[in-house]
């Protein structure tokens, strides 16, 4: 099969990188020209927790040409009508469009392309943009670490679905979701109080964790999280082989208190992993925050389950977006009234 991953920024250049090194052909596309000749030129540089070069085929949108029967979009989710659209007419007949986005975006991708040619992937490794053709993994390169959660919205299960998990399967592990929503919803979850958290304070996953206050809201954020699930009746999935719920949802001060020294441990293989977001703002551009903390604001108003603690990850970031204030730790005293109340 014919296979692009469209919009290699990080996530997208070292997965097109572990799929190229175990020989197979995969177009690289991207906007940006020069991450684009910087690949052709020298290859994928890939740093962090590994370090090797690998020629890869890269390729920018106007380079297209035929159609694909695999294009796993890597884009951020808040373009994907547009970008979708674009894609149609390099989507083979019988192809489908794997989304490994954050948030929920099978809805939005669906909606174009139709629900029987969209496949949903969450992952739950960490990339960084280090410069062009350099991409940092952030997360431990062990194949109990570099993750794939695959299903779909409507569950549906052909062949194009088989291959999608051979390619994946050369990177990492990957875990067939029956019940794809509550695999969303964990790494929904892991975003909302990690990335959100690291967009907010200027951090990496791990020091988010180290820090007790910061780690307090993270707990918090968890909690409203796991809360607005079981209003809403989803299932939240394992991830990486651990529930998620049962080692950190509490409802007494004990269980509260082990919830809270698990989150390190927890967050571990994922330490040195900065928030997509964070990168976003640090380049001066606007991030997912609609498609992760403010996805569980929108749920919890459905459902009447309070979410102050995402209500001002929300609020913080939009002043960030406009100006108003910078990623920083002083930003923690900002959940100060919260922390008083709960």
């Amino acid at each position: 099969m014919r296979t692009a991953i469209f919009g290699a920024g990080s996530v997208g250049t070292i997965l097109g990188a572990y799929l190229a090194k175990a020989g197979e052909s995969v177009d690289l596309v991207s906007r940006n020209e020069n991450h684009v000749n910087q690949l052709k030129k020298n290859g994928a540089h890939v740093v962090g927790t590994v370090d090797f070069v690998q020629p890869v085929r890269a390729l920018l949108p106007g380079e297209m040409t035929g159609t694909y029967d695999l294009i796993f979009l890597t884009t951020k989710q808040t373009e994907n009508p547009t970008v979708v659209r674009e894609l149609m007419p390099f989507l083979a007949k019988n192809g489908a469009i794997v989304t490994m986005q954050n948030g929920l975006p099978e809805v939005s991708v669906a909606e174009v392309a139709g629900a029987e040619r969209t496949y949903g992937c969450a992952i739950a490794w960490g990339a960084t943009m280090i410069g062009d053709g350099v991409c940092e993994l952030t997360s431990e390169p062990t194949r109990k670490a570099l993750t794939f959660s695959l299903g779909s919205l409507d569950g549906h299960h052909d062949e194009k679905y088989d291959e999608i998990v051979r390619l994946l399967n050369l990177m990492g592990n990957v875990t067939q979701e029956t019940n794809f929503i509550g695999a969303r919803w964990v790494k929904l979850l892991v975003n909302c109080a990690f990335s959100g958290m690291s967009a907010v304070l200027g951090g990496t996953y791990g020091e988010v964790a180290a820090d007790k206050r910061s780690r307090l809201i993270a707990q918090k954020i968890i909690k409203e999280c796991i809360d607005v699930a079981d209003a809403a009746h989803i299932k939240i999935e394992p991830i990486q082989g651990k529930d998620v719920v049962k080692l950190l949802n509490y409802h007494n001060a004990f269980r509260q208190k082990i919830s809270f020294w698990i989150i390190p441990l927890a967050i571990k293989k994922h330490r040195l992993l900065k928030a997509s977001m964070l990168q976003d703002l640090e380049k001066g551009k606007k991030c997912e925050i609609d498609a992760i903390n403010g996805i569980i604001c929108t749920y919890g108003r459905k459902v009447g389950v309070p979410t102050p603690f995402d209500d001002r990850v929300v609020e913080i970031i939009r002043d960030i977006e406009m100006g108003k204030a910078r990623s920083e730790w002083k930003n923690l005293s900002r959940f100060d009234d919260l922390a008083e109340k709960r």
